[in-house]
């Protein structure tokens, strides 16, 4: 069959008058027309055929529902109208094959005198008209049956025809919007397609100008009867054209996709929620999060409530009010309706917040309801979904709706998943505030709050952890006031950062402080300090869960230097730590040259000391490597920034020198902790240190006394004359009796002391005891911890110095020069 006729039998069917195989019958059932269509179809010329009768070419055996060939009811069996339902019969073809044949019989006009009419037989191969029945019936489907819209446009975008579905949405006949503008057809219809046209019209104009077909469109709008009643298709478009290929107008085809758009849209939220909640470690930025994700997409205002305090379990929320905290509230149009963290008053154990709390679960509430009256009247539908994690109840957040659609199950199913990554965000914030809290309490009482300079040094810091949002990190350093108006300066770093590195900081901060009290020399110091570290690190190595706990913890490195104001001597020395940088009186910048030894707890080799003498006004910078090295900049550049920043600030402003050398340092990303000390040295003048030496001669005991009483009454300090010359008479006596001599006796006068030393060459250290009544001595030492604020003892290569301080806040000093 060729093209033609297949359009053709398309359009008409095989059984049509107009295309059907044709014979005509007289009365008696022979054959007397033929038509070639019938010759096609069996084989047979018109002159083989005429005055045959035609249930000749029946099969013999009969056809599929007729009796025996060349009976008189196979001629019955296609009598009826054209229109009549047809037969099928078992035709044989002239080349011998039998064939599947339908027929449908009709009879021609005949005379009265005929006793019975002739007959018209229509044939059609069998198959090919079921084929054709079934085509009819998938168009009858389409136009009837069919989910999917079928609608026509003629060339100026009118529509002429819609099936059965697409009527049902326009919910008028089609001849109601013939006139009307076709993006009027749909209210509030939006293309949410992106790379599509922004209107219908432009689509299926550009469909009529290219031809070309437009696939899987995505439109939203509300049904033209119902325009509340929002749905979303996905829309194709094809040209229509006739035989000569002229455009005749528009074909589009709808699939109503609404269930699936809003799936789709629930995932693609519930993506973006992962992304978007739970940016930041902070509970209430976490809550509006979760109301800038909701609305408008899921509700139309989101209010998020914590508690002050999240509750174990839920019995503690069944009875009595509850305090919440609003942390987020966000209407449709976008803007935060309270600030985050508003306290509110305490809410009734019956509002919606409270019960969905209580009872662990959410629940859908109607404005109408007892429950939900306290809520604003454009609001008719409240979904209130408890914010929990862990097992723990941290709050509630409500969902409001105005339209009158309630929320539906997909809906609750999002807002509790949504709600949920919540929790777990709120309660990581919760529990990581609480652990910077606990980690910021520990570093503050670590590291010093205010540095003791006193007369020796002016002092400045900074602290800058790599951690940033823990605020907590392993470099330390401090100030530590020694005997004889002296002062230790130290710095330190710990590998790593964080708690575990700040917990150990704190230990090496505390060791260090409890050995400089010794009054050892920087070398010595650093020994023993390197012997407790070692001593650390083999006790964590025996303990296999120590060892896993403190892993890493106990690399360090450390510098002391000891400042003297009385001679401007600095003695320094370096556990594998940055040697400081020293800034002169005339603006030279110079590294402090030092043999470093090995970092803390390596081992091996023995620490050294050097010394150097710093002129008045000297600033010292004490420092991590941290500070100067960093991602972007290797440590010869750090330095050499560092060394141009101390160089350029000439200003007394210790603070402001701090600020300049960090400001200066090349910019990057901090990959570890730094730490800044910066001090500026005083020298103590000539008249402020007084020395005498005397010899080991019980006589010379008047003459030490003499001397102090002196010198105090011309420092104008006489109301401590007695004092001093007791603490004198005392220290030089068991000087003379207990120890070899020369003796020497040092007074010092600083701003805020009186400081009292005697120097022998004895090693033997003197011990406060409390003596009998009968004794004849043991009382010095007693006498002078009660008139002294402070004493002690510390040892020189030569033998050891006993030294007292006193106030000089006592009344009628506040002149004394």
């Amino acid at each position: 069959m060729n093209d033609a006729r297949a359009s053709e039998h398309d359009l008409r069917g095989p059984l049509d008058a107009g295309v059907a195989a044709a014979a005509v019958l007289d009365a008696r059932g022979r054959v007397v027309g033929w038509s070639p269509a019938a010759g096609e179809l069996l084989g047979y010329g018109w002159a083989e055929l005429t005055g045959r009768p035609f249930t000749d070419l029946f099969a013999v055996g009969g056809p599929d529902d007729a009796g025996e060939r060349g009976g008189p009811a196979e001629l019955d069996a296609v009598a009826g109208g054209v229109h009549h339902v047809h037969r099928v019969f078992r035709l044989v073809h002239r080349d011998g094959r039998v064939l599947r044949v339908a027929l449908v019989a009709a009879p021609l006009s005949a005379s009265a005198r005929e006793e019975a009419p002739a007959r018209i037989v229509l044939m059609a191969d069998a198959d090919d008209l079921q084929a054709w029945q079934t085509r009819q019936a998938m168009l009858r489907s389409l136009v009837n049956e069919s989910p999917v819209g079928l609608g026509i446009y003629d060339t100026s975008l009118s529509p002429v025809w819609v099936n059965a579905r697409a009527g049902h949405e326009l919910g008028s006949a089609v001849s109601a919007y013939a006139q009307v503008p076709l993006d009027e057809v749909w209210p509030r219809g939006e293309i949410i397609s992106p790379q599509h046209p922004r209107t219908l019209a432009e689509v299926m104009r550009r469909v009529l100008a290219t031809g070309a077909p437009v696939i899987d469109l995505h439109y939203r709008a509300g049904l033209p009867a119902m325009p509340q009643d929002e749905r979303v298709w996905s829309c194709s478009y094809f040209l229509l054209r006739d035989a000569a290929g002229n455009a005749l107008g528009v074909c589009e085809e709808s699939v109503d996709i609404t269930d699936r758009y809003a799936a789709q849209e629930r995932l693609v939220l519930l993506n973006e929620a992962s992304a978007r909640i739970g940016t930041t470690l902070d509970a209430t930025r976490t809550a509006q999060e979760l109301a800038a994700m909701a609305v408008p997409r899921l509700a139309d205002r989101v209010d998020v409530h914590l508690l002050k305090e999240p509750v174990e379990g839920r019995d503690g929320l069944l009875t009595g009010d509850v305090g919440l905290c609003r942390a987020a509230s966000r209407t449709a149009a976008g803007e935060a309706v309270v600030q985050g963290g508003e306290v509110t008053e305490p809410l009734a154990a019956s509002t919606p917040a409270v019960r969905c709390m209580a009872l662990g679960s959410s629940l859908l509430y109607a404005t109408t309801d007892p429950a939900g009256r306290a809520w604003r009247a454009e609001f008719r539908w409240v979904l209130a979904v408890p914010v929990r994690a862990r097992g723990t109840v941290l709050g509630a957040a409500l969902f409001l709706r105005s339209g009158p659609e309630p929320f539906a199950e997909d809906d609750r199913v999002l807002a509790e998943e949504l709600v949920a990554r919540t929790g777990v965000a709120v309660d990581n914030a919760r529990r990581y505030t609480r652990e910077r809290d606990a980690a910021l309490t520990l570093q503050r009482s670590l590291l010093p709050r205010n540095l003791p300079g006193r007369t020796a040094v002016d002092v400045a810091h900074r602290y800058l952890p790599s951690d940033a949002r823990a605020g907590v990190g392993g470099d330390w350093f401090d100030v530590v006031p020694l005997s004889g108006t002296r002062v230790a300066l130290a710095v330190g770093d710990v590998v790593g950062h964080g708690l575990r590195a700040a917990a150990t900081m704190g230990r090496l901060r505390t060791t260090v402080r409890a050995l400089a009290r010794l009054d050892l020399p920087p070398d010595e110091l650093l020994a023993r300090l390197d012997d407790v570290v070692g001593q650390s690190t083999a006790e964590a190595e025996e303990d296999p869960s120590a060892a896993s706990a403190e892993e890493g913890s106990w690399g360090a490195t450390c510098l002391y230097a000891v400042y003297d104001p009385v001679s401007g001597h600095l003695m320094a020395a370096s556990a594998g730590h940055p040697a400081p940088v020293v800034r002169g009186p005339d603006g030279r910048v110079t590294p402090l040259e030092l043999d470093p030894g090995p970092p803390l707890g390596v081992g091996g080799l023995p620490f050294e000391s050097t010394e150097a003498e710093l002129a008045e006004g000297s600033v010292v910078a004490l420092f991590t490597d941290g500070l100067v090295r960093g991602v972007g900049h290797d440590l010869g550049a750090g330095l050499d920034a560092l060394h141009d920043a101390l160089a350029a600030d000439g200003t007394r402003d210790l603070d402001a020198v701090c600020e300049r050398v960090v400001t200066a340092l090349p910019a990057g990303p901090a990959t570890d902790d730094a730490a800044l000390l910066v001090a500026r040295t005083h020298r103590l003048g000539p008249d402020q240190v007084v020395v005498h030496d005397l010899e080991a001669d019980p006589a010379t005991v008047a003459d030490a006394r003499k001397e102090a009483a002196r010198r105090l009454e011309g420092w104008g300090m006489g109301v401590l004359g007695f004092t001093t010359e007791l603490i004198v008479s005392e220290l030089v006596t068991n000087a003379v009796r207990y120890a070899e001599g020369p003796i020497q006796l040092r007074l010092i006068r600083d701003g805020r002391t009186l400081v009292c030393e005697v120097s022998d060459r004895g090693h033997t250290s003197p011990h406060l005891r409390q003596a009998a009544a009968e004794d004849e001595g043991g009382r010095g030492l007693f006498l002078i911890a009660q008139l002294a604020r402070h004493w002690g003892t510390r040892y020189t290569p030569t033998g050891k110095t006993i030294w007292t301080e006193q106030d000089l806040d006592a009344p009628g000093l506040d002149g004394a020069g």
